[in-house]
């Protein structure tokens, strides 16, 4: 019976689900996730999300899962590169308006304490 989802992830992230019933997997290295995503079958997971920076490194053992019923395996991104993305750009416009990106660097200064 497939009953089990799995989360494979940065820990920071996706540690919280754990309080949610769901199998979380933290892998250190490439090679500990291709462990972790051939014995998605053998422990009967439903469905698996995996974070977006294994999609592609991991791609051969999500085609050789393709074939079978279980477990799906669904992408996720997170926060992170939207915030970065969006530092990126206030620096941008920071830059422009003034001249400097002085305004940005003590935001993140005051951040910091």
């Amino acid at each position: 019976m497939f009953d089990k989802v799995a989360v494979v992830g940065d820990a920071d992230i996706i540690f919280g689900l754990r309080a949610l019933g769901v199998k979380v997997f933290s892998p250190q290295d490439l090679e500990e996730a291709k462990k972790i995503m051939e014995s998605l079958t053998e422990e009967n997971f439903a469905l698996c999300f995996l974070h977006e920076s294994f999609l592609e490194p991991l791609r051969e053992e999500r085609e050789a899962l393709r074939d079978k019923f279980c477990p799906v395996v669904v992408g996720f991104s997170d926060y992170r590169k939207v915030t970065d993305q969006l530092e990126r750009m206030m620096r941008e416009v920071a830059i422009k308006a003034t001249g400097s990106d002085s305004l940005v660097k003590r935001r993140e200064e005051d951040e910091r304490r």
